[in-house]
């Protein structure tokens, strides 16, 4: 069981399939409310995310965490926005 927010760091993300989706590189602060607002993944599986580019997940997405995390649901692919 996960205790501290900083444990939450390199932790395994994986899809509601079971698909690898990256490792948590940082994690987004909501001060106001105290809480969790996201993760950070600075590198993502390129076959799930465009280019393995860089993604944010909103902590409400989150089924579960303990030694992995597991999403309430993920895209099939996720195409990056250009500029």
């Amino acid at each position: 069981m996960l205790v501290e927010v900083t444990q939450l760091f390199g932790i395994k993300v994986y899809s509601n399939k079971g698909t690898y989706v990256g490792d948590i590189s940082d994690i987004i602060i909501d001060f106001d409310r105290g809480s969790i607002y996201g993760v950070y993944l600075e590198q993502s599986n390129s076959d799930l995310v465009e280019n393995g580019a860089a993604i944010s997940i909103p902590f409400r997405m989150v089924k579960s965490v303990d030694e992995i995390m597991i999403l309430k649901n993920f895209p099939d692919k996720v195409k990056v926005k250009s500029g």
